[in-house]
């Protein structure tokens, strides 16, 4: 599954976890546990499951009626099953279904019909129970029911969207992580793998789509047809997919595999670009796997719309994407738009092995899917895409993950999962960043073929199964010839992110001589015990070249590194740690910051900021080093600039001259790369300056730079002179940047005049990115008019919650206060995954006291004990964010004040 990105808070960063479960609660106390302690136990209890043992499906004969137009559905499940023990009752997880009948045949034409069925809400399942008591053995069961098609993102639903023709209604399904039983009963857990039969009776005009080629396809004769596809592989019941719809399909052949792409009619062209990538990445797969992808057929769905919960879904030979995931619209779509869309492709593709072909056995260990589907991306784009240099990328992504890992509510990689609701909270930083960061770290440990060997074996011997982490460092380490389980067991065991510190690093003979130790790196808990890792460090002098490497263990270790430069540690920024030089370490850092290589900078960018935020050095030590970039920097460095150096802007919110004062600093430092950029694409720029350059005015837009908003006015006038659209004054690429200048900075008639368009607009793609400009105005009563807006029938359900979270960016407590104030037709705007972190995620940005409580008392009264994770992380992160602005500020102030001295 591929997250709906977290937004940019204008306030800060997010930094969302969930909560620390009872099972690693000695991992979030600060007292570490030895290694040898986590295999037994990560997975002490075996198996977890919420159904009773001793059934199992072998394969589901479904078949599916549904009526668009009521949002109901008819379904009819033939189960095979394997009963164990002799028992008279059968149970499997349901979810809003109505159940019209059951039976049971065994061999030898036995049959019993139900005495009667008993519905558990709370445990979303069903007991059907029988007069005579079944023996071992082997059994169809027969159930008749119905159900209802949702309008979120969940189970089966329905997306409407308009069309030059009209408003059209398109059906899909979504499962994971525990929906299919709103769908179809079903053993709804990862290790009950079976294999699925699917015929559906559907309106004979629309396509009807499934994980397998269509099989046959009957015309009825009264304006349906009957449609039957071939049988899936042995899988789990969350990679189910079904989808109906006025769709058209394009179709290419990669290594036997027929490539698909599937959009609403009239949108084919846009899906060009993911069509031909497509056919690339599964033959790179094929190769790096070494298990060629074993289904005949892998579709990509384009759906309009959106979620609260995700952006795509890696369904087996059938995944789904919203629309901004897959299409690329010629009118409004950037470079950054491609190669998210490719990044998406490459994540979902990794998907059909990590995930669909291996199946983790439980959600504790759900990192397994989505840590190594991350990985993938980032490796495969940087393989055949590299003229985007998407490695730099990296480091944001771990940082993202540190900020997470480096607060209280943290939690481990493998995690302890009990119900629903903590296996939807883990799709979080942790599972995705925090994993990837560490395969990343672990595959530079042992080599890039070495890690390879370890993850063909670990495919071919669990193809078609279910497995745990251990299965995987067993591959690992049999392939290195060396115990990395024990690294690996720290790393994804226990929380929170290991600290190096650089003594003064000493040069004689040719060397550098140093000692290490390790800490942990906290941003609320500074006295907190440490944890304790064995951390793989690589490290380097500037301008040498030549690498040192050492695992440190027992919190210390001296290193001696080739050549006499200034000291770098994490050199290639490949470790999971952050790095506390010694003040002369940093200072001959900060005068060789030039000579770094980009990823270099960009990581010792990020621990300055990071650490200096924290207290565990000179906050202005980071504003040193942005003064000691060089405008010849790489593109993403000097984006990475612009972004700290906004995010810091922002924590000076609700301070009028404070942040002025800080604005001015950064706008000088932002301008002469404005001036460098330009406003006009030139002929063969590479893609990071186009990336850069909208970047930059965005961020100058958000400063209130008048130049930028000025310029973006008058494009956009320009752009609308005489009612005729003008490309040349907002060109597709810098059409949503600058309507996002004008929408932020906009007077009523503007924010009017943004409406209209929405109103008259039929594309779901620009639609979508209108509301959202609606709610992105800095105007608190502009604001408030989008939120009332947002409750209304006009924007579409998915764009209603969507508009909420934007105006969240900017006003925290309004959105909350609103949101709290309408929670029954919010909640019923919000895909059911997403529930228990939506209105957290509102409150996020905020740096006011009085949102602490507000927040807790809701989770107090609307959240289950065990799934306030996203509560208590956003509380964590506005209590970090008022500590940096009463403690760290000042020193940023006197450093401003002596840079204008």
């Amino acid at each position: 599954m591929h997250r709906t990105p977290t937004p940019r808070f204008r306030r800060s960063q997010l930094a969302a976890a969930v909560l620390a479960l009872t099972a690693v609660t000695a991992f979030t106390t600060g007292h570490a546990a030895p290694a040898a302690k986590y295999a037994s136990a990560s997975h002490a209890l075996g198996t977890t499951t919420q159904l009773p043992r001793g059934v199992t499906p072998l394969h589901y004969a479904l078949s599916i009626t549904p009526d668009a137009a009521a949002s109901t559905f008819k379904g009819a499940a033939a189960i095979k099953v394997a009963v164990d023990a002799p028992t008279s009752s059968i149970t499997f997880n349901a979810l809003n279904l109505a159940f019209a009948g059951a039976a049971i045949e065994g061999a030898g034409g036995s049959k019993q019909v139900m005495r009667k069925i008993d519905i558990d809400a709370d445990k979303q399942t069903a007991t059907v129970h029988f007069a005579q008591p079944l023996a071992k053995g082997e059994y169809l069961l027969r159930i008749d029911y119905s159900g209802k098609i949702g309008t979120q993102a969940t189970g089966l639903f329905s997306l409407d969207y308009d069309t030059p023709q009209g408003r059209q209604r398109a059906l899909y399904t979504q499962f994971e992580n525990s929906d299919a039983r709103s769908m179809l009963p079903s053993w709804d857990e990862p290790d009950y793998k079976a294999t699925f039969a699917l015929d559906v009776i559907v309106p004979s005009s629309q396509m009807a789509v499934g994980n397998m080629p269509v099989a046959s396809s009957e015309d009825l004769g009264n304006g349906t047809k009957h449609v039957r596809f071939a049988t899936t592989p042995r899988m789990s019941t969350y990679l189910l997919f079904f989808g109906l719809g006025d769709f058209e399909r394009a179709t290419a052949m990669s290594d036997g595999t027929e490539i698909g792409v599937i959009t609403k009619k009239g949108a084919l062209a846009q899906s060009r670009f993911a069509l031909d990538e497509s056919a690339a990445l599964l033959r790179e797969y094929n190769d790096y796997f070494g298990v060629r992808y074993p289904l005949p057929k892998l579709d990509n769905i384009a759906a309009p719309g959106r979620s609260q919960f995700f952006g795509a879904m890696e369904n087996w030979g059938a995944v789904f994407t919203f629309e901004y995931g897959l299409l690329l619209d010629p009118t409004i779509s950037t470079q950054t738009d491609k190669e998210n869309i490719y990044t998406t492709l490459s994540h979902e593709m990794a998907h059909q092995w990590f995930g669909d072909l291996v199946t983790m056995r439980w959600w504790d260990d759900l990192w397994l899917n989505e840590g190594f589907a991350s990985w993938m991306e980032s490796r495969t784009t940087e393989r055949l895409h590299p003229e985007w240099n998407t490695a730099l990328s990296n480091v944001g992504g771990r940082e993202s993950a540190m900020s997470q890992d480096a607060l209280r509510t943290t939690h481990p990689v493998v995690q302890r999962i009990a119900t629903v609701e903590q296996a939807s909270q883990a799709f979080d930083g942790i599972t995705y960043q925090k994993g990837e960061a560490v395969i990343r770290m672990l595959e530079a440990y042992v080599g890039a073929d070495t890690w390879r060997t370890a993850v063909r074996n670990y495919m071919r011997k669990h193809a078609y199964g279910n497995t745990v982490s251990d299965d995987l460092w067993r591959e690992v380490d049999a392939a290195a010839g060396k115990p990395v389980s024990a690294i690996a067991h720290d790393f994804t065991l226990q929380p929170g992110v290991p600290m190096i510190t650089v003594s003064d690093a000493v040069c004689s003979k040719g060397s550098t001589r140093v000692t290490l130790t390790q800490t942990e790196f906290s941003k609320d808990q500074p006295d907190k015990k440490p944890l304790s890792w064995k951390v793989p460090v690589i490290a380097s002098t500037v301008g040498n070249g030549k690498l040192a490497k050492v695992v440190l263990k027992d919190g210390k270790a001296t290193l001696n590194v080739p050549g006499c430069g200034a000291l770098l540690v994490n050199a290639g920024q490949s470790g999971y740690y952050r790095t506390l030089y010694a003040p002369a370490g940093t200072r001959a850092l900060a005068g060789s910051f030039a000579r770094l290589a980009p990823i270099d900078q960009l990581g010792l960018l990020a621990d300055s900021q990071s650490l200096g935020m924290a207290g565990l050095q000179d906050p202005a030590g980071f504003l040193e080093l942005v003064k000691a970039t060089p405008l010849s920097a790489d593109p993403q460095v000097l984006g990475r600039v612009a972004a700290s150096l906004n995010s810091l802007y922002e924590q000076y919110a609700g301070d009028a001259a404070r942040q002025q004062a800080f604005g001015r600093f950064a706008m000088a430092r932002l301008a002469p790369m404005m001036a460098q950029t330009g406003w006009e694409a030139r002929a063969g720029e590479a893609s990071s300056v186009a990336t850069l350059r909208g970047r930059l005015i965005a961020i100058l837009g958000d400063m209130g730079e008048p130049g930028v908003i000025a310029e973006a006015r008058r494009r956009y006038a320009a752009s609308e002179q005489a009612g005729e659209q003008n490309p040349s004054a907002m060109p597709a690429p810098l059409r949503r940047t600058i309507l996002g200048v004008v929408a932020q900075h906009a007077d009523a008639a503007t924010w009017e005049q943004l409406h209209a368009k929405a109103q008259q607009e039929k594309t779901p793609l620009v639609k979508n990115q209108l509301y959202d400009l609606l709610a992105s105005t800095d105007d608190a009563a502009l604001a408030q008019r989008a939120l009332a807006l947002a409750l209304t029938d006009e924007p579409g359900v998915t764009n209603s919650p969507a508009m909420i979270s934007r105006v969240s960016r900017t006003h925290p407590e309004l959105a909350f206060d609103f949101a709290l104030a309408h929670l029954e037709q919010v909640n019923a705007r919000i895909d059911a995954s997403s529930r228990s972190r939506y209105f957290p995620r509102l409150a996020a940005g905020s740096a006011q006291p009085d949102m602490i409580a507000k927040l807790e008392a809701y989770a107090q009264a609307n959240l289950p004990a065990g799934a306030r994770g996203d509560a208590d992380s956003s509380v964590a992160g506005i209590k970090y964010r008022i500590k940096v602005r009463a403690e760290r500020l000042p020193a940023v102030d006197a450093w401003l004040a002596k840079q204008t001295g």
